[in-house]
């Protein structure tokens, strides 16, 4: 999954710094407050498994500390006297009321709940199969921590891994050490887990890379500009409506990634980003082209809502890829909507990552509006 790079730079196997990585998911996650934390850890680390290994192993080690959170849940006993609802023929059927016992079922408020249950397993799963580097002693004394941690949580139990109750669990309220410990968990499940269900079948595990940081960049860039970009109004995932008279059940639904809205002139950008290998595809004559149907898409999403309003007439497409070997920026017009194809390095220093980014809508508004002041930068 990882291979490693210079000290100063470690690199996931699609050519991403390991530390860059880490910026977008504290993006990604809103955390944005915990860049400082954790510096050389981030810097050090010669994987991301290591690295999200590292930092959860920080975070319930101070959950340890102080205590590790707790919660009321179901538990069935045979106790002495009556406590909660009754069994009554589970009790019948070992005799407890002869001995004075009962059977009961009640809440007890305990650590043993599917919070901590989801960090341990985590933990030990990453004991076995997580790659923490070609340095053997650096990766043993990880893997001998993360047991210490397993161990220390002996009172809470193991439990299958499965994205859909990590997921579920994260939607719950808790503190925000634990919705990041979560999200780390999420992200280790999504990234190292071979097939969605049991059975012969595997999935490519690139494949599976790749769907991983795909959904990473999208939340990456939608929350990033959320972050920053102080006078645009900024809608991820926002339905787009087709401007038929008539109702079908079988037509494609438009979400594009992101809409963006300066609030002073009203200028309209749809953005959609697109986490491939290349921005470039060979086209039937071996010439190298645009993706087609990336085009076709932001083209729909522009034309089919020109009847909301005069900004919808003059609105901005925008393909935005990652990359790690070289820059493209290009616009054409096409019917009075500009289309723009444009790349962000990732393989930079994230202050110029950060820079890239912020230019994209100040580059659209000096060239249509001609603005004084497009986004102001932390």
């Amino acid at each position: 999954m990882i291979q490693t790079g210079p000290p100063t730079a470690q690199l996931t196997k699609t050519g991403i710094p390991v530390r860059n990585l880490w910026h977008m998911l504290l993006y990604a996650w809103d955390v944005v407050h915990l860049k400082s934390h954790w510096k050389s850890d981030v810097e050090n680390a010669p994987t991301l498994d290591a690295l999200l290994a590292t930092i959860l192993a920080n975070l319930i080690q101070q959950r340890l500390r102080i205590g590790l959170g707790r919660d009321y849940r179901d538990h069935a006993s045979e106790i002495a006297g009556v406590r909660g609802r009754v069994d009554f023929n589970e009790s019948l059927k070992r005799m407890s009321f002869q001995h004075g016992r009962a059977c009961c079922q009640f809440q007890v408020f305990s650590a043993n709940v599917p919070k901590n249950q989801i960090v341990r397993s985590t933990m030990a799963r990453l004991v076995q199969v997580g790659e923490f580097g070609s340095s053997v002693p650096e990766a043993n004394k990880l893997r001998a921590r993360l047991r210490r941690l397993v161990r220390d949580m002996e009172a809470v139990d193991l439990v299958e891994l499965k994205a859909a109750s990590i997921r579920r669990e994260q939607l719950q309220r808790h503190d925000h050490d634990y919705r990041l410990m979560l999200a780390i968990c999420y992200l280790i499940n999504q990234m190292q887990m071979p097939t969605e269900d049991p059975g012969i079948t595997g999935l490519s595990y690139l494949d599976r890379d790749a769907f991983t940081l795909y959904d990473i960049y999208e939340q990456f860039v939608a929350k990033f500009y959320s972050h920053h970009l102080e006078d645009w109004s900024v809608s991820p995932q926002q339905k787009l409506a087709w401007p038929t008279d008539d109702a079908s059940d079988y037509l494609p639904v438009m979400y594009p990634d992101l809409t963006l809205q300066h609030q002073a002139s009203g200028h309209l950008i749809i953005l959609d980003t697109k986490f491939t290998a290349k921005v470039l595809v060979t086209g039937r004559w071996g010439n190298q082209t645009f993706n087609r149907d990336h085009l076709f898409q932001i083209y729909a999403y522009l034309k089919s809502q020109e009847h909301q309003s005069e900004n919808h007439k003059t609105a901005t497409g925008i393909l935005l890829y990652p990359t790690v070997e070289h820059d493209i920026s290009e616009s054409i017009t096409i019917q009075g909507h500009s289309l723009r194809w444009e790349t962000v390095d990732l393989s930079k220093h994230w202050e110029e990552i950060e820079s890239d980014l912020l230019e994209i809508p100040n580059t659209v508004l000096t060239k249509y509006l001609q603005p004084t002041a497009i986004y102001k930068p932390e």
